[in-house]
């Protein structure tokens, strides 16, 4: 593991990180911010799953939530959002939304792709192994929580993965990625066409079958221009209803889909982790 940059905030460090990933297959990189109460021992964390064109930086740079972090005790964990380099396999014609910053947090399956994009086994296996080995993370009280695709990413890997990541939280989540453009474009990218494989990465199907324990916290803006097109909160709010699954949907009035947005309920996301961890 190499160090690329520390800078001290709040009290704690704000650190950058590469290493090479045995899932991706490349040298990773991801932002990590250690709050001043590491230095006396174990503290939960918190991983966050950017969005599509998104690497570390975007959210240690925009979110703040470096503040709240250095008061609670939390650890902030911001992973790239897609393995890089000259090998790995990008769109075809250099689109945004598939290939390089749009790994969408599947193993894929689906060649040319399959080699390289494996961000699932990536957060959900060998990342959480490589903190614990490497910084003072208490494992037992971690938790997900993104943006957009990185939303999608927190909401699924926390169902698939809900002892490894006991608390969950999303801000404008592409919620039902197997009925809108965007999930559909990358899913058979990535994974072929078949719908039935589909659903294992789709958290409005996933919480019909295995709900958790977890109590669900969405934010969604109500001015984002994606919303009613590749969000859909609300077919996700239904099967929550349907399963038994705790949720709570808050349409925040006026807010885009930007960090400001971000920025402007990440303290409350920090604290809904914290106080999911004391109950348990």
């Amino acid at each position: 593991m190499t160090q690329i940059s520390a800078s001290k905030c709040f009290g704690g460090q704000q650190l950058v990180y590469e290493h090479d990933s045995a899932a991706c297959g490349v040298t990773m990189r991801f932002g990590l911010y250690l709050p001043p109460q590491a230095e006396h021992g174990p503290c939960p964390a918190v991983t966050w799953l950017s969005g599509l064109t998104c690497t570390e930086q975007n959210f240690i740079t925009k979110a703040g939530a470096q503040r709240a972090a250095a008061e609670l005790g939390v650890i902030l964990v911001a992973p790239d959002t897609s393995p890089r380099g000259p090998d790995v396999a990008d769109a075809p014609d250099g689109a945004y939304d598939l290939g390089l910053g749009a790994g969408f947090y599947v193993n894929a399956t689906a060649q040319p792709y399959a080699a390289h994009y494996h961000m699932e086994r990536y957060v959900a296996e060998e990342l959480p192994m490589v903190l614990a080995a490497q910084f003072p993370l208490d494992r037992r009280r971690h938790g997900l929580s993104g943006h957009s695709m990185g939303g999608h990413g927190a909401l699924t890997l926390h169902l698939k993965y809900p002892d490894i990541f006991r608390s969950v939280s999303a801000f404008a989540p592409i919620v039902a990625p197997a009925q809108v453009p965007w999930g559909q474009k990358a899913f058979s990218a990535y994974l072929g066409r078949d719908p039935e494989v589909w659903a294992d990465h789709d958290a409005t199907a996933l919480v019909t079958r295995q709900p958790t324990e977890a109590a669900i916290l969405i934010d969604q803006g109500t001015d984002d221009p994606f919303l009613t097109e590749q969000l859909r909160p609300d077919l996700f709010a239904a099967a929550c209803e349907a399963a038994g699954q705790a949720l709570t949907l808050r349409h925040q009035p006026g807010y885009d889909h930007s960090y400001y947005f971000v920025a402007s309920f990440i303290d409350d996301h920090l604290r809904h982790h914290l106080a999911a961890w004391q109950r348990r």
